[in-house]
């Protein structure tokens, strides 16, 4: 970071000193990305930046999309991504695509040729003029809003519409030619665009309505999604649990909302969940959605329950299954008025947390530990307050069903588009504006994909702990061609790899670590407590052991 006095206010700047600024502004402070001929502009601004902001380079646009969505999860706020034209504008692409599914507020400022040669065969056009992609018309089927700015005086409106579409949930994309970056204006200081305030007054009183009527016939189940974490409305949804002496459950997103130890809980929902929480519905009188639109991975195994009994919902978008839904976008506010309007006479009884029944999955005799047996040592040594992402796969599912989320931290897991590889690049985000120990659980599937993401970890010396089980497969398509397929063939397993030892080497200052056995998980764990930076291990896995994923579980 530099320190040249540039200007603010009406004072002439360029384009790309405008956009640190503003994004600054918002709170931004750090940038993520890869350079490139046509985005290094922005770069040199964050050089010379008088604000405090940091420039990240990532080793693919796919992980420093992930970075920009973890970080924006982890801050509730914006994240920021960068990119250079052509092929690095491309692989923006399926990062954004998970940004929208999940609605996570996301920036990306893509770099263009030089307007001039945009449809005179400009290496990487993609201004969509003499056959070439139209950028504009590819990332706005996965932002909420895209633009290219063709004028260096249009900059201010085209961000603070991106901003304002951002907050609503999802990525927005700003188009910049290289001459419109480095172009001069006068504009004035950005102004941060006023949040969207929604007061859904009738539905909120529909919902009020229905509890106040469950409460005299039954017991109330709340099943919580992410949006409540990404609100920081933690203890209002305890408070309001209490005031309904609700059973509580949650989507596999939203561990880190409503803890095992505490009072009501019964479980995850969905293809990784509990039966616990299906007896617990299917016997309400009232089931209240809250901050979740229920997609089939939170709704599998519960359609039936649901069916059968009053369900509300309250959060930012409708639920996908049919509900008397209220809109909040500000869930804080919204549950702690409703926790208020049914606060109960007096202190509740204490309640013993409840035993949750555990998938029961094929016993499994290959080599390596099992899942549960390493996600369970895991959980044991995760310090409180520590943060986890999950991947994808039979790596995740056995994350979402088996490990109790730390109390104070975030738990994340992917699951709008479940691509491969996500968690590197997203726990990497949250790092830096957390600074507090990460965990990345991910398969050595997903490691082969995006895992040497790890060296933006050791670069910055990140206090993060990347934990890979290694079953040397895509063990998720595995299951799938023994269980849909006859087990007639495999085309996922791989060549063994040993991933400590390897790692061990190519990172020399890097604290790597092989466990083969619970014993050697929990000393390397142990170890990599003790490390301020980055550390590695690797979990040896049975690529044939089936995960607690019902799918799987159910089929004949």
């Amino acid at each position: 970071m530099g320190m040249n006095g540039r200007g603010h206010g009406n004072t002439p700047r360029r384009i790309v000193d405008y956009l640190v600024d503003s994004v600054t502004a918002l709170g931004v402070r750090h940038i993520f990305g890869v350079d490139g001929a046509n985005i290094e502009d922005l770069y040199d601004a964050i050089f010379d930046a008088d604000v405090d902001v940091t420039g990240v380079v990532a080793k693919h646009e796919f992980s420093a999309v992930t970075m920009a969505d973890g970080y924006a999860r982890s801050t509730s706020g914006l994240g920021v991504v960068a990119a250079t034209s052509g092929g690095g504008a491309m692989n923006l692409v399926a990062g954004l695509a998970e940004s929208f599914t999940s609605r996570v507020p996301v920036l990306a400022v893509v770099g263009q040729p030089p307007t001039a040669s945009e449809g005179n065969g400009a290496f990487q056009d993609s201004s969509g003029r003499a056959g070439s992609i139209n950028a504009v018309r590819l990332f706005s089927e996965i932002s909420r809003y895209c633009a290219r700015v063709e004028r260096p005086e249009d900059i201010a409106e085209h961000l603070q519409r991106a901003v304002s579409a951002a907050r609503r949930g999802g990525p927005v994309v700003l188009l910049l030619p290289k001459d419109v970056q480095q172009a001069t204006v006068t504009v004035p200081r950005f102004t941060p665009p006023a949040r969207r305030v929604v007061h859904d007054r009738i539905g909120l009183a529909r919902v009020t309505e229905m509890i106040a009527a469950a409460r005299s016939t039954g017991k109330i189940v709340l099943v919580v999604g992410d949006q409540v974490a990404r609100n920081d409305a933690r203890a209002q949804l305890r408070a309001l649990a209490v005031a309904l002496d609700a059973a509580v459950g949650v989507a596999p997103d939203a561990k880190d909302c409503y803890t095992p130890d505490e009072r009501g809980f019964c479980g995850v929902a969905g293809t990784m969940g509990h039966a616990e929480l299906v007896d617990a519905v299917r016997q309400s009188a009232l089931c209240l959605l809250v901050g979740t639109r229920m997609p089939m991975t939170a709704r599998a195994g519960l359609d039936g329950a649901l069916a059968a009994v009053p369900v509300a919902s309250i959060g930012a978008e409708p639920p996908y299954l049919p509900t008397t839904h209220a809109v909040g976008m500000n869930l804080g506010s919204t549950l702690a008025d409703l926790a208020a309007v049914f606060h109960p006479d007096g202190e509740p009884e204490p309640a013993a947390p409840q035993a949750l029944t555990t998938l029961e999955v094929p016993d499994s005799s290959g080599p390596g530990l099992r899942y549960r047996e390493a996600v369970e040592a895991i959980g044991a040594m995760l310090p409180s307050g520590s943060d986890v992402f999950a991947d994808a796969g039979n790596t995740g599912a056995s994350v979402v069903h088996h490990l109790s989320a730390p109390r104070g931290g975030r738990f994340v897991v992917a699951l709008g588009m479940g691509g491969m590889g996500y968690s590197f690049g997203a726990g990497i985000g949250s790092a830096f504006t957390r600074n507090r120990r990460t965990f990345v659980i991910a398969g050595d599937g997903a490691f082969f994909m995006h895992g040497l993401e790890i060296h933006t970890a050791i670069e910055h010396n990140l206090p993060v702990t990347f934990i890979i089980f290694n079953n040397n497969a895509h063990a998720m398509c595995v299951t799938r061609e023994q269980l849909f397929y006859r087990n007639r063939y495999s085309f996922n397993r791989f060549r063994p790899s040993l991933l400590g030892e390897g790692i061990a080497a190519m990172f020399p200052t890097l604290s790597a670590f092989a466990a083969r056995s619970v014993g050697d998980l929990t000393d390397a764990l142990a170890r990599s407590a003790n490390t301020e930076g980055p550390s590695f291990v690797s979990v040896d896995c049975d690529p044939d052991e089936i995960p607690p994923f019902l799918p799987f579980l159910t089929h004949p």
